[in-house]
């Protein structure tokens, strides 16, 4: 095995070369054992498998909470929220919080001990059903029947746990493929990673790696149960500019890993087809301008079972050029996935956009755990069509925000030709908002008698248990609208 020169790396990396330091992977634990659960839904006899990694040397672990599965330890790391300058501002995230990885198959009881009272503690999302029991005030246990990432939140945002359960891993490549970037337990600091056609980048559990990806070419693949930690460089600092940014790309998988402390917009895709975002976990919130994942000018984007926690937007298209025929933003889906932003947007779609069309899109069963500004933002310009939206089956907690809904085609600073845009033929679908009460406005109006709102269905929408109707105190309807249905 040769070993890594530690200095910046500004080519793309191979295992077994003298770019990396090739580790194998050490401390997992797997466990098979049958065992009784007295979980709400049933006792159950099962056979379970489960994995957990170390925390390396270097790394500070958590000290909030302390959890095991099937008596194995599981390891907690920490994510900074509100890094210099925008630390002591008017916001509140509610400070650090933990995270931890683990692999398992079959149905698993987890205990989790904190030095902190577990008595109220929520599980969210709360549509998994997940009925902790208390043992005492400082411990309690659960059941997972199946991999789910869960928040478990003793006193709301105030230091939670995020709690990722993952398929056991099936496919990892071999450390001595020349076409495999390697990364094994431990801390790795190459700073800049470059990934060509046919490259696989590895992070095995247990791995911290401080660098920011870039992707060009085809068939690529980022995966694993490490860390890609992008929390060493202050805001807007990085080497590539995005922890993750696929650039002129086709065919490119991220699948797995967890992503911390990105220093700007995450993970990136430009002028790109045929994305696949899976089983990705986003611990962010420690700048601003963090947004979770924005395809820009790319097409057939999959975004399926992740958990993304933002200060900025989770999820933001944009269509920041026009230069031909594949600069449009189109075929995007979103599904199966839990996502929290603590300032901006669930999904913003319209800013920064001059593309000719974002269109064909679909965010589908979704949970919306924590939320801020208006979470379904809509608001195209420079005579982008924003057309055919499907937005269904979405849950939502609601914490008394003041929007729900914004249509409205607009010109804004991010606009170069001062001309508003175009929205048509949107649905909003089987959607719910519980909580805390509040406004929770829907707001439709378009610009001019050209650039208006039009073809727009809202089907068993409801707020606080009621269904949203054209005459609900929620509605504000302005100018230049055509076709509305309330179902």
């Amino acid at each position: 095995m040769k070993k890594a020169s530690k200095t910046t790396q500004h080519e793309p990396i191979k295992a077994g070369t003298n770019h990396i330091r090739v580790l194998i992977g050490v401390g997992i634990l797997i466990a098979s054992f049958t065992f009784f659960s007295g979980h709400s839904r049933g006792a159950a006899t099962s056979t379970a498998k489960i994995v957990t990694y170390p925390v390396p040397a270097g790394e500070a672990s958590s000290s909030d909470y302390q959890i095991q599965v099937a008596d194995q330890k599981v390891e907690t790391y920490m994510a900074r929220v509100l890094d210099p300058p925008f630390a002591g501002k008017r916001w509140d995230y509610g400070g650090p919080y933990s995270f931890a990885n683990f692999d398992m198959s079959g149905s698993v009881v987890v205990r989790i001990k904190s030095k902190r009272s577990l008595r109220n503690v929520v599980i969210r999302p709360q549509s998994y059903g997940i009925k902790p029991t208390l043992v005492n005030d400082h411990t309690l246990t659960l059941t997972l029947d199946r991999p789910l990432k869960i928040s478990v939140e003793p006193d709301g945002k105030k230091s939670p746990l995020l709690l990722f359960a993952n398929p056991i891993e099936t496919d990892a490549p071999k450390a001595s493929n020349e076409d495999v970037v390697y990364f094994g337990p431990g801390v790795h600091k190459p700073e800049k990673i470059v990934l060509g056609s046919n490259q696989i980048l590895y992070l095995a559990g247990g791995a911290v790696v401080k660098a920011e990806v870039l992707v060009k070419g085809t068939n690529i693949r980022i995966c694993g149960r490490g860390i890609l930690d992008g929390s060493d460089w202050q805001w807007r600092t990085g080497p590539v500019g995005n922890l993750i940014a696929i650039r002129n790309s086709t065919d490119v998988e991220i699948n797995g890993i967890t992503l911390r402390g990105s220093s700007h917009w995450t993970i990136v895709s430009k002028n790109s087809k045929r994305i696949t975002v899976r089983n990705v976990k986003l611990c962010n919130s420690r700048v601003q301008n963090d947004d979770g994942i924005n395809p820009c000018n790319s097409q057939d984007i999959l975004i399926t079972d992740c958990f993304i926690r933002s200060d900025d937007d989770c999820i933001a298209l944009k269509g920041l050029d026009f230069s031909g025929e594949n600069s449009n933003v189109e075929r995007i889906t979103v599904e199966n996935s839990t996502l929290w932003c603590d300032r901006a947007r669930i999904f913003l779609l319209g800013h920064e956009s001059r593309a000719a069309f974002m269109r064909n899109i679909t965010f589908r069963n979704l949970d919306i755990i924590h939320f801020t500004m208006t979470p379904f933002l809509l608001e195209p310009g420079e005579d982008m069509r924003l057309e055919n939206i499907t937005i269904e089956d979405i849950r939502m907690h609601g914490e008394g925000q003041k929007e729900f809904i914004r249509l409205r085609p607009v010109v804004n600073q991010y606009m170069r030709n001062k001309v508003p845009g175009f929205i048509r033929n949107v649905l909003f679908k089987n959607i719910t908002i519980e909580g805390q009460p509040g406004d929770y406005l829907v707001q439709l109006e378009g610009a001019d008698a050209e650039h208006n709102v039009r073809d727009i269905t809202f089907e068993n929408v409801s707020i606080a248990g009621a269904k949203l109707e054209k005459e609900s105190k929620q509605v504000r309807i302005g100018k230049h609208t055509e076709n509305l249905k309330f179902k």
